[in-house]
């Protein structure tokens, strides 16, 4: 190798490209943007107005080693794949952060390692503000060198990195903590409807359940702001959706069945079709 091409080469080992920048994925840029321990490129389907924003996905995997795709769902995973997977070969490492099924997560795998590059199943939990604080937990399916080498920087926006064994692993266990969620956050509104109809003061359930058994941080961040009625996104009704939709399609697969993430999805799924799809899916108590 010619010498003065070193720079360059380690300049490329030391770069990310954030691909997706929606509610999660611009913090998280912002993050290692304002870092500056690495060279951040960025793409959007829609054009942003940000340092470094890239024409294609493509240009992003010819400018950066590291590849962090925080796109909706799978569909959107393995289009943005396609259009980088000529670029991509055995210095790149993609962690796909968007939950999708574990079908597509292993299809997506296929598509990077058959270009020689590594991957890694790579779902988050935490929402909108934990992305701005850095405080994000990353769950991770692959293999322990590919963890390794994308530790230091998975450490800038998060406060938790778990591995989960295997590829597809990490996006079931983010599907299942998912249910628990949206069925919290479910029984918040059945349990309001409740005081509501027998004309108790809806506050009087935040002042009880702090002192209850019940009580978790899903409770302490979705109550308050659902008595005020502020559905400001965090986490969107759509995507909540997706996700419970994605744990019965596993279910059915398993000839199981889940009647408790049913409803809550059917739940979703109605406020959906008002319209609400864009809000938080704490919107489930809009009606109050």
């Amino acid at each position: 190798m010619i010498e003065k091409e070193l720079p360059a080469l380690r300049q490329f080992h030391a770069s990310v490209g954030i691909l997706g920048l929606g509610i999660i994925g611009k913090r998280v840029a912002e993050i290692l943007q304002n870092d500056k321990t690495f060279s951040v490129f960025v793409w959007n389907r829609s054009p942003r107005s940000l340092p470094n924003f890239l024409a294609s996905p493509q240009a992003v995997a010819e400018s950066a080693a590291i590849l962090q795709l925080f796109v909706r769902d799978g569909v959107a995973l393995l289009e943005v794949l396609e259009q980088l997977s000529p670029a991509l070969n055995s210095s790149h490492l993609v962690l796909n952060h968007a939950t999708v099924s574990p079908q597509e997560t292993l299809q997506a795998a296929a598509l990077v390692n058959k270009r020689g590059a590594q991957f890694l199943d790579a779902p988050f939990t935490g929402s909108r503000d934990a992305a701005a604080a850095g405080k994000l937990v990353y769950y991770l399916g692959g293999s322990s060198e590919a963890i390794e080498k994308v530790t230091p920087l998975l450490k800038l926006s998060s406060k938790e990195i778990l591995p989960m064994g295997a590829i597809g692993s990490a996006t079931t266990v983010k599907i299942a903590t998912n249910m628990i969620t949206a069925a919290q956050v479910n029984a918040l509104t059945e349990a309001l409807t409740l005081l509501q109809l027998t004309k108790i003061p809806l506050q009087s359930l935040h002042q009880a359940l702090i002192h209850n058994a019940a009580y978790s941080p899903v409770i302490a961040m979705k109550l308050p702001l659902m008595l005020q009625g502020n559905f400001e996104p965090h986490f969107s009704t759509k995507n909540m959706f997706k996700d419970l939709s994605l744990a019965l399609d596993l279910a059915k697969e398993h000839s199981v069945a889940l009647p408790l993430t049913a409803t809550t999805a059917a739940a979703l799924e109605n406020l959906i079709s008002q319209g609400l799809g864009d809000q938080d899916f704490s919107a489930l108590a809009h009606s109050l």
